[in-house]
């Protein structure tokens, strides 16, 4: 298969190795850019990398919340500039206050229902009469709900304009929104990909291992097996939410800091889920 430039520059991007080591390993993987990112990843080229490398779509990220939900709503557009015009941001506003209206259980079950300011219209026309007022492809990408429950804060953060949005839930109390909204920030931050070591799915710990061992020859098997296991914590922190070091008290990890800020409040509380957004993910 022919590497092309702009294959190296993509894998580039991803890793931040060198063009010529990002070739090699292109070659080696015969253009499958995930398999070239394992290769130097088992040379110690490059650290865990995350997709949101990749190019993406522009957009934003709404939020609706009710008494009882809080909602994310996708909104993509094909440029920037479009995405910053006014009747795209009453676009997304009026889709947002519709969702939050309705509760729709989907995104295709969304677009076949009636838009309630003009029910002449479903929201999928209503969605096409922007598209050609703006000159623009437009879709409404994915919508979430959150609910509001019992003894859970929900903490939402939305970052560079609605390009991340953040959501964590909280359980032990419905008065802490402003420490889940302060660990939302962190995950805008340190991007985790699970909540904890026990999310990882098999698959990639097993390739995570792999990855280790090959950084390691010529040990004795205990010291390897040691020396495995300090790497895979290494990469629980890197990788699990409840593992990482929290931004604001580095000292502590995400879970600990939780559970302090609990006992200050005399509650007993932790981090049960979390979403990150990024546009075009």
């Amino acid at each position: 298969m022919t590497i092309s430039a702009q294959m190296v520059m993509d894998l580039r991007k991803r890793t931040g190795v060198g063009m010529s080591k990002c070739k090699e390993a292109l070659t080696e993987a015969g253009g499958d850019i995930e398999e070239a990112i394992h290769i130097l990843r088992k040379k110690g080229m490059a650290s865990a990398v995350k997709k949101g490398g990749r190019e993406t779509n522009e957009g934003i990220i709404g939020i609706a919340e009710t008494d009882s939900a809080a909602y994310l709503v996708e909104i993509n557009a094909e440029t920037d500039f479009v995405v910053q015009n006014d009747r795209f941001k009453e676009f997304l506003k009026n889709i947002c206050d519709e969702v939050a209206r309705t509760a729709p259980a989907s995104v295709d079950e969304f677009l076949h229902q009636k838009y309630s300011k003009n029910d002449a219209l479903t929201v999928d026309e209503y969605r096409a009469e922007i598209v050609q007022t703006l000159g623009e492809n437009i879709r409404i990408k994915r919508i979430k709900e959150f609910k509001k429950v019992g003894d859970y804060s929900l903490g939402i953060y939305s970052h560079m304009g609605g390009k991340i949005v953040c959501v964590v839930e909280i359980k032990g109390a419905n008065d802490q929104g402003t420490l889940a909204r302060d660990v939302a920030m962190h995950i805008a931050a340190e991007a985790p990909d699970y909540l904890k070591p026990e999310n990882v799915p098999a698959d990639v710990l097993a390739k995570e291992e792999e990855i280790a061992r090959s950084q390691i020859q010529n040990k004795p098997p205990e010291i390897m097996d040691k020396i495995v296991k300090g790497k895979m914590n290494a990469y629980y922190e890197q990788a699990c939410l409840v593992n990482q070091k929290f931004v604001k008290d580095p000292s502590m990890t995400v879970a600990n800091y939780v559970a302090e800020e609990g006992k200050k409040a005399g509650k007993t509380l932790e981090v049960v889920d979390f979403a990150r957004w990024q546009i075009g993910e």
